[in-house]
């Protein structure tokens, strides 16, 4: 046994001397002492003596102790590198995915984020967080609201409370109504609607689901418009007085409905302006 462990000790001592070695030769970076390197698995695991969720520990204390508004962005991608390699060794480490979702996603490694927050959750079933964080991800960095609220439902599934499920689907149904494709939002909020367990809920839905049929309605219309007359509405009214539509619709929730700064046409989340 004594032997043994000289030889181990050995080995590590040559690795070491042939490490520092290298080292000398290699060009030096104004890297900050925490994210200088991210070591390769093997050796991690081999530093923490076979156990990876040691290994994913000791890596997940080196991202615990960044300052991100003094590291520059070569050190952002070793940072995403170190958190990445935490979350195959343990993806179910709670303080990996909130930093991921706290500084990767903000600093411009949003897919080493999105990577580290789709395996926690993963493994994390009884955990809505990370699922959520996924869903907001989706929705503020990358625009993608049906992404966005497909992990959204999913994380309202994981809550134990019926309300907080309750607010969260309604969250998942009213980013749908940003999504370019209609016809696909549509068809999304009419089965939450089907799924729907209370009735006030379901028939909330389904008012979302005409809003949405006449949103159709109207870009439909536009489309045709603008391929008749060679530009685009100025404003909904065109569409009657061109005879493209008998009348305009009627909003359920009396919003109506506007054009976006790219002149597409919305549904409004507030009354109009008197």
């Amino acid at each position: 046994l004594l032997r043994k462990e000289w030889l181990v000790a050995l080995v590590l001592a040559l690795v070491f001397v042939a490490s520092a070695e290298r080292l000398k030769s290699a060009p030096r970076q104004s890297i900050s002492v925490e994210m200088q390197v991210a070591l390769p698995l093997f050796v991690q695991v081999f530093m923490a003596v076979g156990d990876r969720h040691l290994a994913a520990n000791i890596a997940a204390i080196r991202a615990l102790v960044v300052v991100p508004h003094q590291m520059e962005p070569e050190e952002f991608k070793i940072l995403a590198k170190v958190q990445e390699d935490v979350s195959w060794l343990n993806p179910a480490h709670e303080d990996n995915y909130y930093i991921a979702f706290a500084i990767l996603a903000q600093y411009g490694e949003l897919d080493a984020a999105q990577t580290i927050l789709a395996r926690a959750s993963r493994v994390r079933f009884f955990d809505f967080q990370p699922t959520f964080f996924y869903g907001f991800n989706q929705w503020y960095y990358k625009h993608d609201p049906v992404g966005a609220a497909t992990w959204m439902r999913e994380a309202a599934e994981k809550l134990p409370d019926p309300n907080q499920r309750l607010t969260m689907q309604n969250m998942a149904a009213r980013w749908m109504d940003k999504a370019q494709d209609t016809e696909l939002a549509i068809r999304v909020v009419e089965s939450m609607a089907k799924e729907a367990k209370r009735r006030d809920f379901r028939a909330y839905l389904e008012l979302r689901v005409v809003r949405l049929r006449q949103l159709h309605q109207l870009r439909t219309a536009a489309a045709a418009y603008r391929e008749r007359f060679g530009r685009p509405l100025s404003n909904l009214q065109e569409l009657v007085d061109s005879g493209m539509l008998h009348a305009l619709p009627t909003d359920p929730f009396g919003f109506g409905f506007g054009f976006d700064q790219q002149g597409e046409i919305v549904l409004r989340t507030s009354p109009p302006r008197s």
